[in-house]
């Protein structure tokens, strides 16, 4: 079924229409806060730096934002979450558990909230919470008995 620009968008589809906007939105954010702080991490190094972390993070986030809005199907939504909830994850473990450095990671434990990380955690609970709604709004084929 194609979307017909000439019919007035039903309210299940302008909620999708802001959810994947949110989506896009927290990612590009999550993309643009993690490349901006990478060279101040460069420093905290093992076999691999945490400022060449945050700029894999960044190009990952910005291909999801790219995804969920120009690719629209539900393996887009997917990765586009798994982004948000990895990030978000490997951010609040290091802020909480001096994990230490795990093989070629370094030791990444910050005690510290700060307001670029706070703007992070925002961002990617967004983007989580957007593409979760998109997963769980999308319309399933139906089947012709």
């Amino acid at each position: 079924m194609h979307h017909d620009p000439t019919r007035p968008d039903t309210p299940h589809q302008k909620l999708r229409s802001v959810a994947r906007l949110l989506a896009a939105a927290g990612l590009a954010a999550d993309a643009y806060l993690h490349a901006h702080l990478a060279d101040r991490y460069d420093a905290v190094s093992a076999a691999v730096s945490q400022g060449n972390l945050f700029r894999v993070e960044a190009a990952v986030a910005a291909l999801a934002a790219l995804l969920v809005l120009l690719w629209r199907r539900p393996l887009a939504d997917v990765f586009a979450g798994t982004v948000a909830v990895g990030g978000l994850a490997a951010l609040l473990l290091y802020r909480y558990v001096d994990v230490g450095e795990l093989g070629p990671l370094p030791n990444m434990y910050e005690p510290v909230w700060f307001t670029d990380k706070k703007r992070v955690v925002i961002a990617q609970v967004v983007a989580l919470i957007a593409t979760s709604l998109l997963l769980l709004t999308r319309r399933r084929p139906r089947r012709h008995a």
